[in-house]
């Protein structure tokens, strides 16, 4: 392994999973660097994005391009492109390898998003090859890598206990819906990580201390355990257990002399 791959890795890598994460990440980058071609990843959850994200910023000036299939789309894969080839030709052409399936029940099946991924893994696919799972009225449609098509058009016949009938349609024809939310409007004497926390998930300071303390909780899914980080308008707040939340606007002051925070909850 070279130097500076094995220096990336120690400086970058908080343990032997993520380590083994951010050497594939980086063996991609680098074959795509020396051989010229289109390379890409598996889907990544949003933690391990902003994991490699910090390594490719080190490791390489031109990083590569997220894509999870849609623009608001939660897991993505890296796609590391060579000069001669732009993204949006990329995105559109046959090296794209995100494809998107859309998948239809019985009128009568309510499955939820764990129905579809385990009926997705009980095929023996990976996490990493399986990226945004969208509920329709129909069923859901479905990101994966382009290489489970074959796999999946043969093989995928049930989800839960209902039969499935599959197509392959453009990425054109997603149709992502918004999460429901909960608006919050609070007010804190400082823009600290723990009273911010306790603010955007209705818990007590003392509690949401705790859970920082824990390692539970991550800001712009990075791992935070310092209470008192400073929480700016546009970061995101997620916490096992609670969920995610995001701090949306910073406003003034209240008449006691607090500051006035709005979060979308996301339920």
């Amino acid at each position: 392994m070279p130097v500076n791959k094995r220096e990336l890795l120690d400086k970058f890598a908080r343990d032997g999973d993520q380590r083994l994460l951010l050497a594939r990440v980086l063996d991609q980058q680098q074959r795509a660097e020396q051989r010229g071609v289109p390379t890409h990843t598996g889907f990544l959850s949003p933690a391990e994005q902003a994991q490699s994200a910090d390594l490719l910023m080190a490791a390489a000036p031109r990083q590569g391009v997220l894509f999870g299939g849609y623009p608001e789309a939660e897991r993505k894969l890296w796609a590391f492109l060579p000069d001669w080839l732009e993204e949006e030709t990329w995105r559109e052409g046959e090296d794209c390898p995100v494809c998107a399936l859309q998948v239809k029940v019985h009128d009568s099946a309510n499955l939820t998003h764990r129905d579809y991924l385990g009926s997705l893994m009980g095929l023996g696919l990976t996490r990493e090859k399986i990226g945004d799972i969208l509920l329709t009225g129909e069923g859901a449609q479905v990101l994966v890598l382009r290489e489970t098509l074959p796999i999946l058009l043969s093989q995928w016949e049930k989800a839960g206990r209902y039969p499935v009938k599959l197509r392959e349609i453009p990425l054109s024809d997603l149709t992502p819906s918004q999460g429901e939310v909960k608006k919050i409007r609070a007010t804190v004497a400082a823009q600290r990580l723990d009273a911010v926390l306790a603010a955007g998930f209705s818990i007590p300071r003392s509690r949401a201390a705790d859970l920082i303390r824990g390692g539970r909780v991550m800001v712009n899914h990075r791992p935070c355990e310092k209470a008192d980080k400073t929480v700016e308008a546009g970061d995101v707040l997620t916490c096992r257990g609670l969920g995610k939340c995001v701090l949306t606007q910073v406003g003034g002051t209240s008449r006691r002399g607090r500051t006035i925070l709005e979060l979308d909850r996301y339920i």
